[in-house]
């Protein structure tokens, strides 16, 4: 339980951080021309990157390596990298076709493409309540972030088919990226942090190929940007180790608690920033949104208790299996010792008579 809190607090503290700094990487005016940051296939391979370099620094201070994975394990990695790589501009690009709450509720039921990835790929099965926790967290998400007061001027947009397609396709690779990684883990046994290092390091070449094409000016134009403006280059930096440091929960939480569990709290980490931002700043929330709110602590609470009985279960059962055979040995041990002890008093008596 400590170690679960722990990577949760990891994740918040270091994903809010890096959230705040990409909100000001992308919506903050640099320089006296107003200029905003709009590469983030830049930003994504720097961080991806960093976050390579930070996993082999804290496997090489821990006294571990990267190990020798095969050609199968590479592939896996690869893969990861490769799904992983493509759903964020997916992401990006819905929002040209779709409003942000539609983008929203879809992010929200990122739980769902998980499972159903991870059957349709891997054939894995969830018990029921697993099923019930995801529903009731996702409809609590959802219904937080769709009740929330529209803002004056902020006329939601229709959704066009298109957007929604975009959006599927980035949370099928999601659920794609999650899947893999759960089958790495349990199929070869790697650390978190070797799979950190080597599906950024796929992930930036991916990245980096893609801004080497010659039809893709994305590349010289940050460049450009970053020696007209040099302040974007501390924020880019700290953004990044934010993001490296973040992952490092990350692939700890994966290794050790499965995807679901990890998908569960980055969805949930939304929510908890507004619900600070509500309490902080005083914004108003109404009555739905606090039942939304309920809802979603109940299917997490349910999840918590049904999985602390499965793992008490073991434990349960092995005391009384230990217990049964402790009664049955003593039991075996008493008949022996009659058997034993009656035997010479009936000779005792026959040798008796016989005299």
């Amino acid at each position: 339980m400590l170690a679960l809190f722990a990577s949760v607090s990891g994740i918040y503290a270091f994903f809010l951080t890096w959230s705040v700094l990409q909100e000001r990487i992308s919506t903050t005016p640099y320089g006296a021309d107003q200029e905003r940051f709009r590469y983030f296939i830049v930003l994504n391979a720097i961080q991806a990157f960093i976050a390579a370099l930070v996993a082999y620094v804290y496997l090489r201070a821990t006294g571990r390596n990267l190990g020798r994975p095969s050609w199968e394990l590479l592939r896996k990695y690869a893969q990861a990298a490769l799904t992983n790589a493509m759903a964020s501009p997916f992401g990006y690009a819905s929002l040209k076709h779709i409003d942000y709450p539609t983008l929203i509720l879809g992010k929200s039921c990122k739980l769902v493409p998980v499972m159903l990835v991870s059957f349709l790929l891997y054939g894995k099965r969830y018990p029921v309540y697993k099923y019930a926790s995801v529903a009731a967290i996702t409809i609590g998400v959802s219904g937080f972030m769709l009740l929330q007061p529209a803002k004056a001027g902020a006329a939601a947009a229709g959704s066009s088919l298109f957007g929604l397609a975009l959006l599927l396709v980035n949370l099928m690779l999601d659920g794609a990226t999650n899947s893999t990684q759960d089958q790495v883990f349990h199929k070869f046994r790697v650390s978190g942090q070797q799979m950190m290092c080597f599906m950024n390091l796929f992930g930036g070449l991916y990245m980096f190929i893609w801004l080497l094409n010659p039809w893709n000016a994305e590349l010289s134009q940050a460049m450009a940007f970053c020696a007209r403006h040099p302040a974007v280059i501390k924020d880019i930096l700290v953004f990044a180790f934010c993001g490296a440091l973040g992952q490092c929960f990350i692939f700890f939480t994966l290794a050790r608690f499965g995807s679901l569990v990890l998908v569960t709290v980055t969805v949930t980490r939304k929510m908890f920033s507004m619900l600070l931002s509500v309490f902080w700043f005083g914004h108003p929330m109404n009555g739905g949104q606090w039942v939304s709110v309920a809802v979603v602590f109940l299917g997490i609470g349910m999840d918590a208790y049904m999985k602390s009985r499965e793992k008490l279960a073991p434990a349960k059962n092995a005391a009384a299996s230990k217990k049964v055979s402790a009664d049955s040995g003593a039991k075996n041990n008493l008949v022996a010792g009659v058997a034993a002890n009656g035997t010479p008093r009936r000779r005792s008596a026959r040798n008796k008579r016989k005299v």
